[in-house]
């Protein structure tokens, strides 16, 4: 059901992480996926362009969107949704930005980095400053440090960005660290904001929970989610943000309009089709990025033998450690010798070096050709 882009077609549909790449250049930076959309997706978008279903969007908590996420949620973690609780927003950091404007303190955020790129400005547009929670580089498996959490939370910050899955550490956080994270929030009074758009690509061998389905997290809590990232429909734009109780629900409907006023009927149309139709296209894709991580592993472990790739858990976004190979910034050496466009570690945790971000989601001979790549720049 997983059918590769050929490279004139992933120029035509993926415009950013194709089109603004020189030719001859394989990319492999943005958090695209070099595969064809869905059927059930682009059937349903056929459908709706035909009938002329380019208005705005409905205003609303729940609705038809909101019970389709509810029915994937329940089928796919387990986790109890009121779909009267789903609100749409235009993407997962425009939600992030408004939960932090209406719900949270006017106080620091805690951000865990390394951390997804464009949430590193987020506090910044809001009026509140950013407090590194860094992970240590040399961890073999990322973690948060709760007594750094808590050191942060009782200086004065009062909301903690948490990415889980994460990106770009591609970790799984288990019960026992979330409910140990809820346990340092509760205790100072600070409130959580959980990206968790990576969800539903938890790899074989982790599972996701919700930080919403951990007991006692309802009143300090939301989460964003959104189809985009498993079906490859960013451009639509539509996220969702979960509430755990009626009195955040009701602090975020109530908010002006102008603070959330951008998701797209058709945006909403595909995330429906994906939650309710994409089980199985879901299930191969994951099944074809497992294979890809097994790949990488056996590229790095015979090409890039000095390479460390902590365990990939989930996403399809390899965080490499290629410290070893004497290049402060690989990415950029990877791109001006072996024309192949990587993710800098840089800009994930701002002054770092030595790391990147590798996107494994393409055939398996791009990505065999993006690691013979590497290693003949950063061994030449």
């Amino acid at each position: 059901m997983i059918r590769d882009l050929t490279d004139e077609e992933a120029r035509r549909a993926l415009v950013l992480k194709w089109g603004m790449t020189e030719p001859g250049v394989i990319p492999a930076w943005v958090a695209e996926m070099d595969y064809a959309p869905a059927d059930v997706v682009t059937d349903a978008l056929l459908e709706a362009v035909r009938s002329g279903r380019t208005s705005y969007p409905a205003y609303e908590f729940g609705g038809e969107l909101g019970r389709a996420y509810a029915d994937w949620a329940a089928r796919q973690f387990g986790h109890t949704v009121d779909p009267g609780h789903v609100l749409p927003v235009v993407d997962v950091t425009a939600g992030m930005r408004f939960a932090l404007d209406v719900l949270c303190e006017d106080a620091p955020v805690v951000m865990p980095v390394p951390a997804y790129s464009p949430q590193l400005e987020v506090a910044e547009v809001t009026g509140r400053k950013r407090v590194d929670l860094v992970v240590d580089a040399d961890a073999d498996r990322a973690g948060i440090d709760l007594g750094a959490l808590a050191g942060a939370l009782a200086d004065g910050a009062r909301t903690l960005i948490l990415t889980q899955p994460h990106n770009p550490w591609g970790r799984v956080f288990t019960r026992g660290e979330l409910e140990g994270i809820r346990d340092v929030v509760v205790h100072h009074g600070a409130r959580v904001i959980s990206d968790e758009i990576h969800a539903p690509l938890v790899l074989p061998g982790a599972e996701h929970i919700s930080y919403l389905a951990l007991d006692g997290t309802a009143e300090h809590a939301v989460a964003l989610v959104a189809a985009s990232k498993a079906f490859n429909t960013a451009g639509l734009k539509c996220a969702q943000i979960l509430t755990g109780d009626d009195a955040t629900r009701d602090r975020l409907l109530d908010a002006p309009l102008a603070r959330n006023d951008s998701w797209s009927t058709l945006g909403v149309v595909a995330a429906i089709a994906a939650y309710n139709h994409g089980d199985p296209w879901l299930a191969a894709l994951v099944e074809r990025l497992d294979q890809q991580r097994t790949l990488l592993a056996q590229l790095l472990a015979t090409h890039l033998p000095l390479a460390r790739m902590r365990p990939l858990e989930a996403t399809y976004l390899a965080w490499l450690d290629l410290r070893a190979y004497g290049h402060d910034d690989p990415a950029s050496i990877c791109l001006s010798r072996g024309r192949v466009r990587l993710a800098a570690g840089h800009d994930y945790h701002p002054g770092s070096t030595g790391h990147v971000r590798v996107n494994i989601a393409t055939s398996p001979a791009r990505l065999t050709d993006i690691v013979h790549r590497m290693a003949k720049s950063l061994t030449a």
